[in-house]
């Protein structure tokens, strides 16, 4: 069963998923990244690419012909075909369609109103069909 981490009261989406990124691939783990369009996975390509000098994060967009051989996947759709399930972050609004696929998947829940609405609609969703959850506040610093 898939084992499901709420990270509530982030302040950048974006950079804090690049830290996902970051120690998960340190731990030789495969991600996939959901985003909620094209232009919010443009942006995290880009964040991924100059967040940090120090880290090679290697990453494509879902469909890309070097997909099955590249440890971070980008998408957009929560109909996309992908080659690796171990884990899951969700930047979306919304509960993928397939998150039952894998091991693990993360819930990354801005500050602003209308995302912890819809982050507690998600958990509750998942509460209700017995997933096991843990919660995190994000500091805000």
């Amino acid at each position: 069963m898939t084992r499901i981490d709420f990270h509530s009261n982030v302040p950048d989406k974006l950079a804090y998923a690049c830290r996902l990124v970051r120690k998960a691939r340190a731990a030789d783990v495969r991600v996939v990244v959901l985003t909620a369009d094209r232009q919010a996975m443009d942006a995290l390509d880009e964040a991924l690419w100059s967040f940090s000098g120090l880290d090679f994060l290697p990453h494509v967009a879902a469909g890309d012909p070097l997909a099955a051989s590249t440890p971070i996947i980008l998408t957009d759709s929560d109909q996309a075909e992908l080659p690796h399930h171990q884990v899951l972050i969700n930047l979306s609004s919304a509960t993928p369609a397939h998150f039952a696929r894998f091991e693990r998947m993360f819930e990354i829940v801005a500050a602003d109103e209308a995302d912890r609405l819809a982050g507690r609609d998600r958990y509750r969703y998942y509460q209700q069909r017995g997933y096991p959850l843990t919660h995190f506040v994000a500091d805000k610093a």
